[in-house]
Formats: structure tokens, sequence, C-alpha cells
């Protein structure tokens, strides 16, 4: 059954900040593991959380940041970062706020799992590499890392270019994406799932022909499995 949602008390002042955190599952009192659903550009905490029943993992509380607006960020995750602001921090934020909720509920970040789809992806991507710890996962259906991404010389002064400090710790990280997507371009989810690599993640990286811009079943099973795991 679906908990009725709550506003999540937040350490810095953003558009998503205040926004409420649709839940699923257990409540985080009950729960053996955690899973941070993000939802898409357009989509809703709601929306995301009909992963959940797809999952079907018991003991698990699920819980789904809203974006103000239903959007993260306004332009798209491959533009400079400036242009993404105050948006991507605030997004980030959001991401952090939940990961401090299960936390003080007594579910370690290990036993948490990250998941996005699409803008939803991206963040949870953005946000683990730019707080690597051990985690139960990160689940990027449908993204990668945000930013231009390009080497030194040819990213816009002060832009991001996938440079990061500390560790995943042999997190599991999945990047599965169509090899068509219409929004990420396959370079992207390559060079997410190198850096990810990088950062010592145990990465799995699937690419589905023809698949679009959805999510599959494997997708899924994927995701119960670390789950199950955590």
């Amino acid at each position: 059954m679906s908990a009725p949602s709550a506003p999540v008390p937040s350490s810095g002042e953003g558009p998503h900040q205040g926004q409420p955190v649709a839940e699923a599952g257990v409540s985080l009192d009950e729960a053996e593991a955690a899973a941070i659903l993000v939802h898409g550009r357009g989509a809703s905490a709601r929306s995301i959380l009909g992963l959940a029943r797809e999952i079907d993992r018991p003991g698990v509380a699920y819980l789904a940041p809203q974006a103000a607006g239903h959007t993260w960020y306004p332009q798209s995750f491959l533009a400079p970062l400036a242009q993404n602001e105050p948006g991507l921090s605030s997004g980030l934020q959001a991401v952090g706020d939940v990961l401090a909720r299960t936390t003080d509920a007594g579910i370690s970040p290990e036993r948490t799992v990250l998941l996005g789809f699409s803008q939803g992806a991206c963040l949870v991507s953005e946000f683990a590499a730019r707080h690597p710890r051990r985690y139960g996962g990160v689940v990027a259906l449908s993204g990668g890392l945000i930013g231009t991404g390009e080497r030194p010389g040819h990213a816009p002064p002060n832009d991001k270019r996938f440079e990061y400090d500390g560790g995943l710790a042999g997190t599991p990280v999945f990047l599965g994406c169509s090899d068509v997507d219409p929004h990420i371009p396959l370079r992207r989810v390559e060079q997410s799932a190198a850096v990810f690599e990088e950062l010592g993640a145990d990465v799995t990286k699937r690419i589905y022909e023809g698949m679009g811009h959805t999510v599959n079943t494997d997708e899924i099973d994927f995701a119960r499995g670390l789950l199950t795991e955590g």
C-alpha cells in the first residue's frame, strides 16, 4: 500500500525543496532495504512508484521525491551545467534529502538502491558520482552523467569534465538504454559506464536494440536482484 506523501526537510533552499515524497512498500521502520526512485521529465513521483509494483520485492521501502513543475532541470542533460541551475543542484539535494531520511531510519546506504528513469536516471547517476561511497546499487534507466563531459579545451569554461573524487567501493551500477534512444546518445551511456568503472563501481551496461525510450523487464529484473541481495 502507498503511504501518504510527506515533506522532507532540507538543509538548503531550491525549487525542489519542500516538495512531497511519495512512498510505497513497507514503512521505513519495518524495512530491510530502501529504494529511492526518481521520475523523469514531465512525470511524477506517483508514476515512478509504478516500478515498485513491478519490482515487487517484499521488505523494501520505496521513496520517490517530486520535482517542482514535474521537471528537475530545464535543458538537456548534455547542456553546460549553468544552463540547468538552480534546478540541477536542487534536484541533487532532493535525492540527498531522501537518502538522509532513509539513513536516519537505520537503513544504511549499503542497503539503499538509487534508481531513476530518463531525467531521473541522469540525476541519480550524477548524485552517485558526486557523492561516491558504497550503495546498494545505482540503476540508471535511459540516462547518464550530466554536463558537456568534454575534454579540457572543448568544454565551456568551468563546466564539468567528468572528473570526480572518491570511490564507489564496488557499488553495483546498472546502465540500461536503447541503441536508438531519441534523448540519450549511446556515446554518453558508454562515457558514463567508463567513469563509473574508474570510480570503482561494478558496472553492468546493457544496450537494447531498437527499444526506444522506455523500461523493459530485463532492467526491472536487475533492479529486483539488487534489492534481493541488499
